[in-house]
């Protein structure tokens, strides 16, 4: 998929662009089936509410991972999902920075406080904000549902000093402090909520300031976001580097996959289910 010059421009001036229906139904509940199970692993990349709930899984794009998942490795190199990304970066030679799911249950999903996503990345040894988030929609998103704000170009101020935030939720976050939000908010307007269906991917800019509510509702708000960045842009060393299921040490670039990929990961588990069965029996 090959971004126009308007869809270009937008994302330079306003810092994200929405595609709704990038990524089908059927796909999506591939993925969410499989994330059902990846929940139930004991491991440090599967983050817990205080309540505990799970509130985010990282690292299911890597097949070394304790967490993998090969439905999201699909997703991370479809055409449609990997081009667009290419494309803002101006670079064909992306990796995957992370991946996280963040899962907000019905009434249980906590906020998340405004922040920029470069402001704790720089911290990894990251030297420029080359990068680029591409987020999947696995549940519809909705205001009382706790979806994600948006600051429009707030990207254009850079990376603001953040402040780091170790009590208000079970996820220690660099945050922009509050007389700065208010600020900006001041000078490019009020938030815009990013709702949408199953299946709408948004792409933005790591220093779009943004943030999302408590689910208040009855259904579940599941999000995918697969962080891209350019392989000359690799973290450098840090004296405490953060570990391998958050910052990924794995920076060959990516190759583009099948766009029938996700459905593809389906049908092999399906037959390998099948023979382990058979032999089961036997």
């Amino acid at each position: 998929m090959r971004l126009t010059d308007a869809q270009m421009a937008e994302y330079e001036d306003r810092g994200f662009l929405v595609f709704p229906g990038l990524v089908s139904r059927d796909e999506v509940e591939i993925l969410r089936q499989d994330l059902q199970r990846v929940m139930g692993i004991e491991n440090e990349a599967v983050i817990r509410e205080k309540t505990g709930t799970v509130r985010t899984v990282f690292r299911v794009h890597d097949e070394a991972s304790p967490t993998a998942s090969p439905p999201f490795q699909a997703l991370s190199t479809l055409p449609r999902v990997l081009d667009p990304a290419r494309q803002v970066l101006g670079d064909e030679a992306v990796y995957v920075y992370h991946t996280k799911c963040n899962l907000k249950d019905a009434i249980d999903g906590a906020i998340w406080q405004w922040h920029q996503d470069y402001g704790y990345w720089k911290t990894d040894g990251v030297a420029r904000s080359d990068m680029t988030t591409s987020l999947l929609m696995l549940d519809e998103a909705t205001e009382i549902g706790g979806c994600l704000y948006f600051i429009p170009s707030s990207h254009k101020l850079g990376r603001l000093d953040p402040e780091m935030d170790e009590t208000t939720t079970s996820y220690k976050l660099w945050t922009v402090p509050k007389p700065q939000v208010i600020a900006m908010m001041e000078r490019f307007g009020d938030p815009v909520a990013i709702t949408g269906k199953p299946g709408t991917v948004v792409l933005f800019h790591p220093n779009l300031v943004h943030g999302s509510g408590h689910n208040m509702s009855r259904y579940s708000r599941w999000h995918i976001y697969t962080v891209y960045n350019q392989v000359s842009n690799r973290p450098q060393g840090v004296e405490k580097p953060r570990p391998e299921w958050v910052v990924a040490r794995r920076c060959e670039p990516l190759a583009t996959g099948d766009d029938d990929g996700i459905r593809q990961t389906a049908t092999q588990t399906a037959t390998q289910t099948a023979a382990d069965s058979a032999r089961a029996a036997e």
